[in-house]
């Protein structure tokens, strides 16, 4: 495996890696409570005792709990500030946890599910108790995603060109309609014009072109968790420049600063070419490198700048 494809872990990489590693910080302290509950199973005061006595050994845990193998409570709940009662005798067995199967060493870290009284992302670890070399049921340990450490890196957004389908209902008549002129498209060159200004020298970064709408929202190096939109009367005034400073077009972009010009005059072609399959939104990352293009049968494109600047209007028509 070479660094590359080491640093541009997916989403679903990422996630394995930090299951692994909360497995392993999860095992050996449940393992050791399991053993402990095993004596007392069957007693429901015993157990909540074991729990309680416990509970903080289990790091980032929400509540403990015994189950039998029939998926019934056999003990009450046990939380950080003691005995939660009123649960002995819950039937868990159709829970999200108890519907995967257990591997054969005992212990489960279930997939991540909605909870049901908090309703939010939760997870639950399951370990065997045994006595006499048979599994009687399980310890339950319930952890809340908000307080599990992330030790895993962020994944990469992939590079690579997909194509999401949109709506069905208007992929189903997208031939009986044909594109209205928007404001913007009367004036689109030199809109896009403004827009390659900003891109490559007035510190933005992202923009998002809503050509049937005919505006644009932005996203700037200096206020990057805000956006703000430029309409039609906006991008028609090249005076809109100068609210935005002058800045150095980052050396971290992965789209060149001469290619901007080429990817949006390939979105004018897109958006007139043809009056019935035609671009109605397009978005530019220049961290990212990618183009998206949404047409008006409502399906999408995500494709890297350069594989989309080698695309003509033959490509998409």
């Amino acid at each position: 495996m070479n660094d590359e494809s080491i640093m541009k872990r997916s989403w679903k990489d990422s996630i394995h890696q930090q299951r692994e590693e909360l497995a392993h910080m999860l095992r050996e302290p449940l393992g050791h409570l399991a053993e402990r509950c095993a004596p007392a199973w069957g007693n429901c005061d015993a157990l909540d005792a074991v729990l309680v006595e416990n509970f903080f050994r289990i790091p980032h845990c929400s509540i403990l709990y015994c189950v039998g193998m029939d998926g019934i409570q056999v003990c009450n709940s046990v939380g950080p500030t003691g005995i939660v009662p009123e649960h002995f005798g819950n039937d868990r067995s159709q829970r999200p946890y108890m519907q995967e199967a257990v591997p054969s060493w005992g212990f489960l870290l279930s997939d991540a599910y909605i909870g049901q009284d908090e309703h939010r992302p939760s997870l639950t670890a399951l370990q065997g108790v045994y006595r006499d070399s048979q599994i009687v049921g399980y310890l339950a340990a319930n952890f809340d995603l908000r307080n599990l450490p992330v030790t895993s890196e962020l994944y990469e957004e992939p590079d690579d060109w997909r194509q999401v389908k949109g709506d069905p209902a208007i992929r189903r008549t997208v031939f009986q309609q044909s594109r209205v002129e928007s404001p913007m498209d009367g004036n689109l060159e030199q809109a896009l014009s403004i827009l390659e200004e900003l891109l490559t020298e007035r510190g933005v970064f992202q923009c998002q072109i809503h050509f049937s709408n005919s505006l644009a929202t932005i996203w700037t190096l200096d206020d990057p968790l805000r956006y703000r939109i430029l309409d039609h009367e906006t991008l028609s005034d090249p005076d809109i420049c100068l609210l935005y400073p002058p800045r150095a077009y980052p050396t971290d972009a992965e789209i060149p600063a001469d290619e901007i010009g080429r990817i949006l005059n390939t979105l004018q072609a897109l958006r007139l070419t043809d009056p019935t399959i035609y671009l109605r939104m397009a978005s530019i990352n220049i961290f990212n490198g990618m183009v998206s293009a949404t047409f008006s049968c409502d399906g999408s494109h995500y494709m890297p700048h350069g594989e989309f600047l080698t695309k003509d209007t033959s490509f998409w028509f």
